[in-house]
């Protein structure tokens, strides 16, 4: 964080500053905040959080203990650190982080890049933080620091030398797009897609894709919305972007697209295509699996396209990354048996590429092997979709479908209804009975994927799998 003095930062949250001995309102803070004491490092600041199952207020000696110099409270707590009092610590962290990125973007060149979507979020903005990388200071969220909680954390990391801040944005309810972007109002704003995923928390699709397009509406006047052309939800964004007076940049596989992909081909050893641009044409070998992510590169062009960076270094930067998140189409396990562990999150959108692209990396002497969970906060919509992506895993011809957990159950049924039978089906009660089931099953030549939502917590699964077969 940018330095401020106490009083700055109490007047900024509007709360009441309490001293300890050794400090006084001029005293200057800039450490990291943070709403998890283990993340304190001297010099920090804890904001103590109250929730559902604990309360951040009991944990303020710890984040002194590690270092922690300043606490952001509700109420006063018998601890020896300066402390700033608020009436709601979720709203003093925003309230912070949108005076420091103000100040920050008043005496320099900081450009703010703000992305949403049902899925790739979290891709598109490593891939976009890498480009930017190269050209200054960039800071982006760890892991999906995309929340209430998450979003103010990140762009509370900005300094002085700062280039660029890229947020992600996730929609826990209408309006919190529009409330988390209005904290930075970005220069661009990225929209991905608009899917099912999270569709049972707002009623259904066309309410999730109203929350998406917050985004846009909350972007700089005067700025570039990053839209994805192919998604006809997000295309029609482009209305309410022109309205706003931005510049409007379409990426697709359509010809109508700014920033295009063709003879997309997947294998093994990751995804390749031709990036068009602007008259410019570019091969891209991107080492990450699935035809899904040329969409999630696309995007990042385009973006670092409307900071300057030109297509000829976005794709050369591109291919250097490895991985794009950590259980995120992570590969795994060796040459004898490879593991796909993709199971941070799943959407009927995700869970279907991830299939597709299993079944596009697997040669004609090797098996298939899908390790599936629950997809949640579908709503009225989860049998449905459970049944598709069993008849989608029966229709690609995948050679064993293991799926794990009661709320999975659906999802079995509908491969063994689709043909799927004599084992080449099988429904197990959680990740130990499947783990025990995959280490006598799996054989020289399988191809594994693992796909879940993050609650069901089969990337655990995965990892165990992976260490198995290392």
């Amino acid at each position: 964080m940018i330095a401020l003095s106490l009083a700055e930062l109490a007047a900024v949250v509007g709360g009441e500053l309490l001293l300890a001995d050794a400090d006084n309102a001029e005293t200057i803070v800039s450490g990291v905040v943070d709403t998890d004491s283990r993340n304190m490092v001297p010099g920090a600041i804890f904001v103590a959080k109250p929730g559902a199952e604990t309360d951040g207020h009991r944990f303020v000696g710890s984040a002194v203990d590690n270092g922690a110099v300043l606490a952001i409270v509700e109420r006063a707590v018998d601890v020896p650190v300066s402390q700033v009092i608020v009436a709601d610590a979720v709203a003093a962290l925003a309230d912070l982080a949108q005076a420091v990125v103000a100040r920050v973007r008043e005496r320099g060149d900081l450009k703010i890049v703000g992305i949403t979507g049902s899925n790739g979020k979290t891709t598109t903005k490593n891939f976009l933080a890498r480009i930017l990388t190269d050209e200054g200071e960039t800071v982006a969220p760890i892991d999906s620091y995309n929340n209430e909680v998450g979003a103010p954390v990140t762009m509370l990391r900005v300094t002085e030398q700062t280039r660029f801040l890229v947020s992600e944005f996730g929609a826990s309810a209408p309006g919190s797009i529009a409330h988390l972007a209005g904290l930075v109002e970005p220069d661009v704003a990225v929209v991905l897609m608009v899917g099912m995923a999270h569709a049972g928390g707002f009623g259904g699709i066309e309410e999730t894709a109203r929350a998406k397009a917050e985004l846009v509406g909350a972007a700089r006047e005067g700025g570039v919305a990053v839209l994805n052309l192919d998604d006809p939800r997000v295309a029609a964004m482009s209305v309410a972007a022109t309205q706003r007076q931005l510049r409007v940049i379409g990426f697709g596989q359509g010809s109508a697209a700014d920033v295009r992909a063709h003879d997309v081909q997947v294998a093994a050893d990751g995804t390749r295509s031709v990036i068009e641009a602007w008259g410019e044409s570019v091969p891209l070998h991107l080492r990450v699996l699935g035809a899904h992510h040329i969409t999630n590169a696309l995007a990042a062009i385009a973006a670092a396209s409307a900071l300057g960076v030109s297509v000829s270094d976005a794709v050369y930067r591109l291919e250097s990354v490895e991985i794009a998140e950590r259980w995120r189409m992570q590969p795994l396990g060796n040459d004898r048996v490879r593991i796909i562990n993709d199971a941070y999150n799943a959407s009927p959108d995700s869970m279907a590429a991830a299939l597709r692209t299993l079944a596009q990396i697997t040669g004609p002497d090797e098996r298939t092997v899908a390790v599936l969970g629950a997809m949640s906060e579908l709503g009225e919509s989860a049998g449905e979709e459970h049944d598709r992506v069993g008849l989608l895993a029966v229709r690609l011809n995948i050679r064993r479908i293991v799926v794990v957990g009661p709320q999975a159950r659906r999802l079995y049924l509908a491969a063994v209804g689709e043909g799927s039978w004599d084992s080449e089906a099988v429904h197990l009660p959680d990740q130990d009975a499947a783990f025990e089931y995959l280490r006598t099953e799996l054989r020289d030549g399988d191809r594994v994927l693992v796909k879940s939502s993050n609650s069901v917590g089969l990337r655990h699964l995965g990892d165990r799998l992976g260490d198995l077969f290392t």
